[in-house]
């Protein structure tokens, strides 16, 4: 057979599994799973019912964050919603807490816990302002309430990393409910 054949051949076939692949979603998942990842979503859910915070929003956050992967910054912030010791002292304290070491934030159900903690906390003070939270998140408290605190919007932001940090939090917070609303409780 002449290599004209097999690679005619191959490129048919390679169309179909292709066809197959897209008709029973298993590509489709595969690309979903590499671009818009979703893990722990047991966790999420239910510190999303037991804080009431939005499940998409803590996934875009973890996604804005770490991609879902445990990892640690130059800055020190750790594990998936990249808490720094400093602020889950502050979060250990506000809920009561008393046995937090810096190891623990590794633990996927209890960075997970305090970044949901962390989140409700940023949008009580901002009287409900997501924006604001999710600026504070970024950069912190004092910054937000300088741009305008509770008034604030996404063209107050004076950091560019941070607005574009909101930005993008918000827009992976409705891909999330868009392809994950039945994974993370949203139906």
């Amino acid at each position: 057979m002449s290599t004209r054949r097999v690679v005619i051949r191959g490129t048919i076939a390679l169309g179909a599994l292709t066809a197959v692949l897209l008709a029973t979603g298993t590509l489709q998942d595969t690309l979903r799973e590499v671009t818009l990842p979703l893990r722990h979503e047991d966790i999420i859910r239910q510190q999303a019912a037991e804080k009431e915070v939005p499940a998409d929003l803590i996934a875009a956050v973890i996604y804005a964050e770490s991609r879902f992967r445990d990892q640690t910054s130059h800055a020190g912030a750790r594990g998936l919603m990249q808490i720094t010791p400093r602020t889950a002292k502050l979060i250990e304290g506000l809920s009561g807490g008393s046995t937090f070491t810096a190891e623990d934030l590794s633990d996927p159900d209890i960075n997970i816990r305090y970044g949901t903690y962390y989140l409700r906390y940023l949008t009580e003070k901002f009287d409900g302002n997501r924006i604001a939270a999710l600026a504070a998140y970024n950069a912190g408290e004092t910054n937000v309430a300088a741009w305008g605190g509770s008034d604030l919007s996404l063209d107050d932001i004076e950091f560019d990393e941070t607005r574009d940090y909101v930005d993008s939090v918000l827009e992976k917070q409705d891909d999330y409910a868009d392809h994950y609303s039945e994974e993370l409780g949203l139906d």
